[in-house]
């Protein structure tokens, strides 16, 4: 790449769970070569995929190339964080050869796609694609809304009442901004819940594009890498529910960091997540937790009641502070029982 060649920036958005650090995981190992740097936004005060993502770096990624934003969702603080941020990895002494951004998965894309259009970043920059990541498992089952048949009957039958969960509407926003859309966890699935989910992501995109499957993170990047799409000078054809706003609210969720107590007995940390999705609609939950007579530490990474986790890496010396981020819709976060639940 030249001085004078604009840097292809990815942009990586998709629900919460869906596996966009997996993936991002995957085209770091996979780079065949290209200099990589990563913009990851979380929402909430504690960063996870961060750190998951520096403990990866490599030659073609390194650590210093792995910038975190966890003060506040990436679409809302633009000129505050995004701009300045992208500048400095333009100007850092290796010029990347592509920027890869996971936003939050509660982040609209199309207002980031706008600060694209910045006088201070335009001539440098181009938005190479966006990729939308949707967690096949739990598209078929129809997650955003009880009934998603009866919902849409409702919206047709009267158009001045809106009938959309904010879940639903976050998701829409984000497959209406896709250039590719990837349906992870594939293998959870199966063919049958492909088919359904297929068929509600193409229900949901205002024009055809690729829709591929994909468990593990695992894709060929030269399929979502080099799309030139410049979906900067593309937004009109991107329709999202925010369209006339010039900001848009996450009051609907809210993020709960609970300190967590060193455990001995994980299965009994598994079965409280799984509680507190079942009986406090929790979507989400994220961190790490020290296990007695473990010198790893547990990363736990939950959507819904599906909970994986796995020992990743050594603690570090006087370290063992571990911590889960719980997030869900405003109505239903209640901090108090939370850390009740999980004995925190």
């Amino acid at each position: 790449m030249t001085d004078l060649a604009k840097i292809p920036v990815t942009v990586i958005t998709g629900f919460l769970g869906a596996g966009k650090t997996t993936l991002i995981r995957h085209l770091m190992a996979n780079s065949k070569g290209r200099r990589l740097a990563i913009l990851v936004n979380e929402f909430g005060t504690v960063g996870v995929d961060g750190d998951i993502l520096k403990s990866c770096a490599d030659e073609d990624c390194p650590a210093e190339n792995i910038v975190e934003l966890a003060n506040g969702c990436i679409c809302c603080t633009v000129a505050d964080d995004f701009i300045p941020t992208i500048e400095a990895l333009m100007a850092m002494p290796v010029r990347p050869d592509h920027i890869l951004i996971e936003t939050s998965g509660l982040a609209l894309p199309k207002p980031l796609l706008k600060a694209f259009d910045w006088p201070a970043i335009r001539s440098r920059i181009t938005v190479d694609g966006v990729i939308a990541l949707a967690d096949a498992e739990a598209v078929a089952a129809g997650r955003f809304a009880a009934d998603v048949a009866a919902v849409d009957a409702q919206r047709l039958a009267d158009d001045s009442i809106d009938h959309e969960t904010p879940l639903a509407e976050v998701f829409e926003d984000q497959i209406s901004c896709a250039d590719i859309i990837l349906m992870s966890k594939a293998d959870l699935a199966g063919p049958e819940g492909l088919a359904a989910a297929r068929k509600l992501i193409e229900a949901q995109s205002p024009r055809k594009i690729p829709i591929l499957e994909m468990s593990e993170g695992v894709i060929d990047p030269n399929v979502i890498l080099g799309l030139n799409a410049a979906a900067e000078d593309d937004l009109a054809a991107r329709p999202s529910h925010h369209d006339g706003s010039d900001d848009h609210e996450h009051e609907d969720f809210e993020t709960v960091v609970v300190p967590m107590p060193e455990v001995g007995d994980v299965d009994a940390l598994i079965s409280a997540i799984e509680r507190l999705a079942n009986e406090q609609h929790i979507l989400r939950v994220k961190g790490y937790v020290a296990v007695t007579g473990k010198p790893m530490r547990l990363l736990v990474q939950a959507v819904g009641a599906r909970v994986r986790h796995q020992f990743d890496r050594p603690w570090g010396a006087g370290q063992r502070a571990g911590h889960l981020v719980v997030i869900a819709e405003h109505d239903h976060i209640d901090a108090a029982k939370i850390r009740q639940v999980l004995g925190a």
